[in-house]
C-alpha cells in the first residue's frame, strides 16, 4: 500500500495531459466539423483491422482531442468537455460566423441557472454550450482569473495572442481606476500592467 510520502513524491512528476478521446460514429463528419472550428489538424492516420486516428488541438490549447475507429468503446456522443476563452463573447461570435449551432449565455446564481451573462463577468461564471454532429458537448466557460492554488505560481504564460491582448485590456481598465486613486499619471505602468496580469492569472492578490 503507498503511503503518505509515496504520494507525495509521485506529485512532483510532471504529468502534461495531453489527448482527449472523444466517441463519434463518423470520423469524415466529426473531421469536417473540428476543421470548421478552426481548430488545428495534427493527423489523421489509417491503419490496419479499420483503425483510424484523428487528432485535433484548439487554438491556444495544450490538450489534443482524437476521434475514429476501434478508438474507444464509449456511445458516440456520451463525451462532456470544457473550453476555457478570456472572452466568452468574442469566442460565441467566432462560433456562429463558423456555422456553429451555439446555445445563448447563461451562468449559475444561487437559485441556479440564470439567463444571460453574469451581470459582474465574474471569472468562471459566464457559460455557453454547442455539440459535434454525434452530440458530444462542449461548455464554454469565461476564465479571467484562475482560483488561488489552480496554476503554478512561479510559470505565467498566455495560450493565445487574443488571451494577452484581453489580458492586457483588463489591466489598462484596473491601471486607469489606479490613476484615478493616486490623483496623476502613473510614469510606472508598464510595471503596474505586468505585476497585475501575472497576480491575475495566478490567482494572487491583485495591485491597487
Amino acid at each position: 500500500m503507498a503511503n503518505v510520502n509515496d504520494n507525495a513524491s509521485i506529485a512532483k512528476v510532471d504529468m502534461k495531459l495531453e489527448v482527449v478521446v472523444i466517441p463519434v460514429s463518423d470520423a469524415d463528419r466529426a473531421k469536417q466539423f473540428y476543421a470548421r472550428l478552426g481548430w488545428r489538424l495534427d493527423a489523421d492516420f489509417a491503419g490496419a483491422n479499420d483503425f483510424r486516428v484523428i487528432q485535433f488541438t484548439p487554438p491556444g490549447s495544450g490538450c489534443s482531442i482524437q476521434f475514429g475507429k476501434t478508438l474507444t468503446s464509449a456511445v458516440p456522443g456520451s463525451a462532456k468537455s470544457f473550453l476555457v476563452v478570456s472572452d466568452i463573447v468574442a469566442a460565441r461570435d467566432k462560433l456562429v460566423a463558423a456555422g456553429v449551432e451555439v446555445s445563448e449565455f447563461f451562468y449559475m446564481g444561487a437559485q441556479g441557472r440564470v439567463s444571460g451573462l453574469d451581470p459582474e463577468r465574474r471569472t468562471y461564471s459566464s457559460r455557453a454550450t454547442f455539440s459535434d454532429p454525434d452530440g458530444n458537448g462542449w461548455l464554454l466557460q469565461e476564465v479571467t482569473t484562475r482560483l488561488p492554488g489552480r496554476i503554478d505560481t512561479g510559470v505565467t504564460s498566455f495560450g493565445s495572442a487574443s488571451d494577452l491582448a484581453n489580458a492586457m485590456r483588463r489591466a489598462e481598465a484596473a491601471h486607469g481606476e489606479h490613476e484615478k486613486r493616486i490623483g496623476k499619471a502613473d510614469p510606472n505602468w508598464p510595471d503596474w500592467y505586468a505585476e497585475y496580469m501575472v497576480a491575475e492569472q495566478s490567482g494572487a492578490e491583485l495591485p491597487k
